[in-house]
């Protein structure tokens, strides 16, 4: 089995390559929701041909996007240059998780593949923390089941939304400064984004914790998270797998076992 695993979000596409045992293969690509099946086949080839595969070999495709206008394209891309109908999360997959929240209808597909993908390798309750366009903080309870959580606007959104409403701010990279008082207009800019992030995370993580009453693992993933790696205590494992395990087991528990 070869499986071609897609995890879409606002800012990138992920397409990763699982060759039955292990991820062999994985990039990613600007998110465009125009973008058409034959541009991703071209963009997909290309990738495959450095890795000595070929899109003939793919014989499974699972979907995850936040971009419901792009699903077509996707779900086209599979059905034309892999010749197989793609498993789409939230259409026609089921996850196999309990959502604990007034409207399970509203849990967002990309936060329920990630509780699957913590759930299965991290024993106990969880703080899932997936650092992307937004910042989401999401409990999963020891028994798997998705319990909610926070959305708070991502790095990047933060960054962009300085440089344009204020005419004065340039725009900057995010990274560590190196001390938290900065000394010009962009180490300013760069604490107030990094730490100020930091400072998000610690204080949402302590309500959290106090709130849910008993001990909670907290697991960094998504594009951005990388960056607070070793600068808090209160991220205990970063794990940048976590979304495509979570598709992998997916695909797994709506796959039928084959005959023997």
């Amino acid at each position: 089995m070869m499986l071609l695993a897609i995890e879409q979000g606002n800012t990138n596409t992920l397409f990763a390559i699982h060759d039955g045992s292990d991820w062999i293969a994985q990039w990613r690509t600007s998110t465009y929701a125009n973008r058409t099946a034959d541009e991703y086949a071209v963009w997909l080839h290309q990738l495959l041909t450095m890795r000595d595969l070929s899109i003939s070999q793919l014989d499974g495709c699972i979907i995850s996007s936040v971009v419901p206008q792009s699903i077509f394209n996707l779900r086209n891309l599979a059905r034309r240059y892999l010749n197989v109908e793609p498993m789409v999360i939230g259409e026609n997959v089921d996850l196999g998780i309990a959502a604990r929240i007034d409207k399970p209808s509203e849990a967002g597909a990309d936060r329920l593949v990630n509780a699957i993908g913590a759930h299965l390798v991290y024993p106990g309750d969880l703080i899932v923390i997936d650092s992307g366009t937004a910042t989401t903080f999401d409990v999963v309870a020891a028994d798997g089941a998705f319990e909610g959580g926070i959305i708070a606007p991502g790095v990047n959104l933060s960054l962009q939304a300085l440089h344009e409403a204020a005419a004065m701010l340039p725009r900057i990279a995010i990274q560590k400064p190196a001390k938290v008082i900065g000394k010009d207009t962009v180490s300013n800019m760069q604490s107030g984004v990094f730490w100020g992030y930091i400072a998000l995370i610690e204080g949402l993580v302590a309500r959290m914790k106090d709130e849910w009453g008993a001990p909670m693992t907290v697991i960094g993933t998504g594009g951005v998270a990388s960056l607070f790696e070793g600068a808090t205590n209160s991220i205990d494992r970063f794990d940048p797998d976590l979304t495509i395990r979570g598709l992998l087991e997916i695909w797994r528990r709506n796959t039928p076992p084959k005959d023997t």
